[in-house]
């Protein structure tokens, strides 16, 4: 099982490296992250030795990176109609999703890896409390896991790469914005509750300030498991059909 799945995910990520996508991706991503820390906010004006301004705009970076990075997953693969091939080869479905998971995740990971030097470039201006930013970082992987997730169960709905953004970034948008306005306007507050409960970035405000809730971290882990649980019954739907 785990040699198919690494089959895959070496697929995934050579159709990444081997094309112009994930290089222009990663760069947009470093540049503006740069530019809004530097610039837009004026990090070394506010005088905190924090990157709290740094981690509170990444769920907003992530409506339009993550769609980027899960559009083609399986849109392209009905594009070139080579989902057909793979759901002919010896391959489970669920070993498909997980590796075509897998793939983004490590790119995704890459990505934040490669902003590291931007805490250790400013831990020269203050004192930064690193269990922070570690925590920080953490929960920024659980809550791109879930993104991911998200995306490539809309990929595998969609016809072509453009409708996957699409859909995708709107959909990021109505559980990490829209979710907030809809709680802040139910009178009733268990109800609120229970809706703020699916809001992406309700959870994320506590891991963005360093603290590791566990809870927090399962409802991402949960999110993730069902939205490639819902990938996989949609290969499997196909299959059959």
């Amino acid at each position: 099982m785990f040699e198919r799945i690494l089959t895959i995910t070496k697929k995934e990520l050579n159709g990444f490296y081997n094309s112009p996508v994930a290089y222009i991706i990663t760069g947009l991503f470093l540049v503006f992250m740069s530019v809004w820390l530097f610039f837009i906010q004026r990090f070394i004006d506010r005088n905190a030795a924090d990157l709290l301004i740094f981690f509170s705009v990444i769920p907003f970076v992530f409506m339009f990176v993550i769609p980027a990075l899960t559009m083609r997953s399986w849109a392209e693969e009905k594009k070139m109609r080579t989902d057909e091939i793979l759901l002919t080869l010896p391959f489970r479905e669920v070993e498909l999703v997980i590796g075509k998971f897998i793939a983004p995740f490590i790119l995704l990971t890459a990505m934040l890896v490669l902003t590291l030097p931007i805490p250790l470039a400013l831990s020269a201006l203050g004192d930064f409390e690193w269990g922070q930013i570690i925590g920080q970082y953490i929960g920024v992987v659980f809550f791109g896991a879930a993104c991911i997730s998200l995306g490539l169960f809309i990929s595998a709905l969609s016809t072509n790469q453009i409708i996957s953004f699409i859909l995708s970034t709107v959909s990021l948008f109505f559980i990490i914005i829209v979710t907030d306005f809809i709680q802040q306007a139910i009178p009733v507050p268990a109800i609120a509750g229970f809706v703020g409960w699916f809001s992406f970035r309700t959870h994320y405000e506590t891991l963005s300030n360093g603290l590791i809730d566990t809870q927090d971290l399962l409802f991402y882990i949960i999110m993730s498991v069902f939205f490639l649980y819902l990938n996989t019954r949609t290969l499997i739907f196909k299959k059959w059909s």
